[in-house]
């Protein structure tokens, strides 16, 4: 049998990643680490009061500020209780609205993608 763990993204400002993360999207930093002797960085980020779950970890490499995301990657997926109240949240935060919300065709679900400071897409899902 398998789970599923997580992902892993590199980031190019770690610190404005996890204040996208975090303060815009909701997400929890569960720890962090630094290897100085390798140069880089890594956080790990999860949902609020779920600290055995599935979680995003970020990587930043000091000598590298920006990355090619490239075209086999999709998005992120993130749920939400309220679609339309989160992607407000993003916009009021100076986040890139993608997708604006509203309801999947032929599909019992609401969602919005957005994009993080790296410009990976987040899509944000609602069931309704």
């Amino acid at each position: 049998m398998v789970k599923f763990s997580h992902v892993m993204i590199r980031v190019g400002d770690m610190d404005r990643s996890l204040t996208f993360y975090t303060e815009v999207l909701g997400l929890s930093i569960l720890r962090k680490e630094v290897y100085e002797e390798k140069g880089f960085s890594v956080s790990f980020l999860i949902t609020p009061g779920d600290p055995q779950g599935n979680y995003i970890e970020l990587i930043q490499n000091w000598d590298t500020t920006n990355y090619e995301i490239g075209s086999g990657f999709g998005y992120l997926g993130i749920t939400t209780e309220d679609v339309y109240a989160l992607s407000a949240h993003v916009k009021e935060h100076g986040g890139k609205i993608v997708r604006e919300a509203g309801p999947m065709p032929d599909g019992p679900y609401v969602f919005a993608t957005v994009e993080d400071p790296d410009g990976y897409k987040v899509e944000l899902l609602q069931k309704i």
